[in-house]
């Protein structure tokens, strides 16, 4: 959960990158590492294995201070997506505001999607979180591979769900990444607004918000899969 630290007028919020194993949260964060502003990010840390791109998480703080000088932290982690690593995925959950799910939109990864996000609904519930109401975008990766399944069937599987509508990304090719990342961000402001008054005492609208967390600055895209 976010957290608020009155003598430093700073706001630490986390944002996590959660999925199935290879379904691209770490090229997500590559490539908002590439896209975003140089001054309003941090170094990338990536850990790789032979197993899994992600063994613990990739981190990627982004910082903005508002008119009235509230010092605003947001950090982002993506989890490892093989099931072994079932409690670092938890750790890596734990107090986080927002989540991003990538899932694969190749037909054979259908069922580890499904699989994956029951996975995250199950982990927020013993973290005493529900998945209902957390700040939750739904992102479908890898458009760019041949047979990917059909946007429309997507959305229309997904139509009754309050993730709805789901974003469309190839984050191999920078596409639909920062898009994604907005989304959250839209569906984020709300709640910190309601707890931490953000338009009224510190000036900053959802809008500004988005802006200053999204704003890009660069143009080469990061070839990681």
């Amino acid at each position: 959960m976010a957290e608020y630290l009155a003598p430093e007028r700073k706001l630490m919020l986390k944002v996590v990158y959660y999925g199935p194993a290879l379904s691209g949260k770490t090229t997500n964060l590559m490539q908002l590492h590439t896209l975003l502003q140089p001054q309003r990010k941090g170094e990338l840390m990536v850990l790789e294995t032979r197993d899994d791109r992600t063994l613990f998480f990739d981190v990627l703080p982004i910082g903005l201070r508002s008119a009235t000088g509230l010092d605003l932290r947001l950090k982002l982690y993506t989890v490892p997506g093989q099931v072994q690593h079932d409690s670092t995925r938890k750790a890596v959950l734990s107090r986080a505001d927002g989540v991003i799910f990538v899932a694969d939109s190749q037909p054979a990864q259908q069922d580890n999607n499904a699989n994956a996000f029951d996975n995250l609904a199950d982990s927020l519930q013993k973290l005493g979180m529900d998945i209902e109401q957390l700040p939750l975008v739904v992102q479908f990766n890898k458009r760019d591979v041949p047979g990917a399944v059909e946007e429309a069937e997507l959305q229309a599987r997904w139509a009754a769900t309050p993730w709805a509508p789901l974003s469309m990304a190839s984050a191999l090719n920078g596409v639909g990444v920062v898009e994604s990342f907005r989304q959250l961000l839209q569906r984020l402001y709300p709640r910190l607004d309601a707890e931490f008054q953000l338009a009224e005492r510190e000036g900053l609208s959802r809008d500004d918000f988005v802006r200053h967390l999204s704003s890009l600055g660069g143009t080469a895209h990061a070839q990681v899969r």
